[in-house]
């Protein structure tokens, strides 16, 4: 059974940091594209960030790019988003996501996805 589970949601304040963690599991995982969506309350699901399955490119969303670094241990089938200078407005449920093309994952094709975890940032 595939499954992907996403850890180290929490709450903290403006400025914090936090480091989410997700580990898949049932299947080969070295060759996929992996990534993080969010979705806040009465929002639509939106991309955050992913990683190519060399390790080589990254692409994140213009709102976090510069706060956010998304990293994977290919070993370990884990991909890690760090978050730093968290706002208010990165409040959201966090999902992990993982497709076989970067480029699909980047344009919201997603294979498999967890099921979220809660990151709240109050001011």
């Amino acid at each position: 059974q595939v499954q992907l589970v996403e850890s180290g949601g929490g709450l903290v304040r403006t400025g914090d940091s936090l480091r989410l963690s997700c580990t898949a599991s049932g299947r080969d995982f070295s060759t996929y594209a992996m990534g993080w969506f969010r979705q806040a309350p009465g929002r639509e699901r939106e991309f955050v960030a992913a990683i190519n399955w060399r390790s080589t490119s990254t692409n994140y969303t213009n709102s976090v790019n510069g706060r956010f670094t998304i990293s994977r241990d290919r070993g370990h089938d884990t991909v890690y988003l760090q978050m730093n200078g968290l706002k208010p407005e990165d409040t959201a449920i966090y999902y992990c996501a993982a497709h076989l093309g970067f480029l699909v994952l980047i344009d919201g094709g997603v294979e498999y996805w967890g099921k979220g975890t809660q990151v709240t940032v109050s001011s």
